[in-house]
């Protein structure tokens, strides 16, 4: 098969904007598993909450998707306190497995797809914003826009959030919870309260992703299940509670599926986050990134 230079360097610039995107999806599991222990299934379906929420506010207000994302990140937040203050009353209180709580998740998501059902319907949803169609051109570079703001936006939001963990009492905190709970119990700070604003932060995240990924494709109720092998494959490969690692592993998810999908066909793509992740797993279990 020939390859023109032209399609390799659109491939590529494809997938490292895809990949942007893609650690905006799995920046709240990075939180959420990486530094809090727990398995949150449910977080891509929360993305298509998101998702939907973003469709809603600009199909009756006419809100920029990007706009509707920064708007409901408080009532994302404060789901993530409640849901993780069930958890925790329900699971981590009594000193459990963290895998315990997977039916738990596993029950969120059901609940929040037969909402959106019953609500919307399982018919595709999209935005009908200027941008969506328009592309940009660098010499023989093809760059869509409905790519290049989700990315901008993204990559952007991952690092404000990195540089919060790191010169903030909270992220202080949240990194403390990560490594030795009982530590900060003993200094007097509530890790329960910590650990719930750092799950809530996760929920903010992944309603963020939604309002992006209604940017690039169209969303229906059960489309978060496609995503659910790529946040894990993403979280472990850039090392567990890494958030450059996660950007990064991103990336390299993102452009090994545009290579894929550009020269052996979109149907292989699924395949390939749940690939590298057995490869990780096999070989180098503490992430390309983790120590």
């Amino acid at each position: 098969m020939d390859i023109s230079f032209d399609l390799l360097i659109n491939a590529l610039v494809s997938g490292l904007l895809l990949g942007g995107f893609y650690a905006a999806l799995s920046l709240g599991v990075s939180i959420s598993f990486g530094m809090l222990d727990i398995v949150n299934i449910a977080h891509p379906t929360v993305v298509i909450l998101g998702a939907y929420f973003a469709w809603w506010l600009n199909e009756n207000y006419g809100l920029d998707p990007m706009v509707a994302g920064i708007v409901m990140s408080p009532l994302f937040f404060l789901m993530g306190i409640l849901i993780y203050r069930i958890y925790y009353d329900r699971f981590e209180k009594e000193g459990g497995d963290s895998l315990r709580g997977l039916a738990f998740f596993f029950g969120i998501l059901f609940i929040i797809e037969m909402i959106l059902i019953l609500l919307f319907g399982v018919d595709y949803r999209n935005v009908n914003v200027s941008y969506t169609d328009a592309t940009i051109k660098f010499g023989l570079l093809n760059v869509p826009y409905r790519l290049l703001i989700p990315f901008v936006f993204s990559v952007s939001l991952l690092l404000i959030i990195r540089w919060a963990f790191k010169k903030t009492y909270f992220g202080r905190a949240v990194s403390a919870v990560a490594q030795d709970p009982l530590a900060l119990q003993l200094m007097g700070v509530n890790h329960i309260k910590v650990k719930g604003y750092a799950f809530g932060l996760s929920l903010v995240t992944a309603g963020i992703g939604g309002a992006l990924l209604i940017i690039i494709q169209s969303v229906q109720p059960a489309a978060g299940r496609e995503y659910i092998g790529l946040v894990f494959a993403i979280c472990v490969l850039g090392g567990m509670g890494n958030l450059m690692g996660t950007l990064f592993g991103a990336m390299i998810l993102g452009v090994a599926e545009s290579f894929t999908a550009t020269f052996a066909g979109p149907s292989w793509s699924p395949a390939v986050s749940f690939g590298l992740l057995l490869l990780t797993l096999a070989f180098r279990p503490q992430g390309i990134f983790g120590k």
